[in-house]
């Protein structure tokens, strides 16, 4: 059961950091007649698969409490990774007829998210030795 709790609070901040972290990348842009990129759900699931990638390695090679794992990568990273607010922009984009947009997107998070994650397993793997 503290397993659960632990998730539940690790998401509860992840979702409040994501939008404030979002939120914050975003308020640069403006929407009046122009589609922007998603520079704020771009760069939180970047950061986000980057630090799923660190903790992997770290509970891998430490000993890690499992709550803990659970705590930051079920519970704050599941919350904090914005796969679906990303899905959704992908094919809002596409509707509006922004395809090289849409598919900047997704060959770009695709490819940079891999990155990061193994970007965030080299510098555990650097970490714990």
């Amino acid at each position: 059961m503290y397993n659960l709790f632990s998730i539940a609070a690790g998401g509860a901040l992840g979702a409040v950091s994501r939008y404030l972290v979002s939120r914050a990348i975003s308020a640069g842009g403006s929407r009046s007649g122009a589609v922007l990129f998603p520079w704020g759900t771009f760069a939180v699931n970047m950061t986000g698969c980057f630090l799923i990638g660190l903790v992997a390695v770290l509970a891998e090679k430490t000993e890690m409490d499992p709550r803990l794992r659970s705590f930051v990568s079920v519970g704050f990273l599941g919350a904090f990774t914005t796969f679906s607010t990303f899905s959704l922009e992908t094919l809002n984009l596409l509707k509006d007829g922004e395809f090289a947009l849409a598919f900047s997107n997704a060959g770009l998070s695709l490819v940079l998210g891999l990155a990061a994650c193994l970007a965030g397993m080299t510098a555990g793997k650097a970490l714990v030795k």
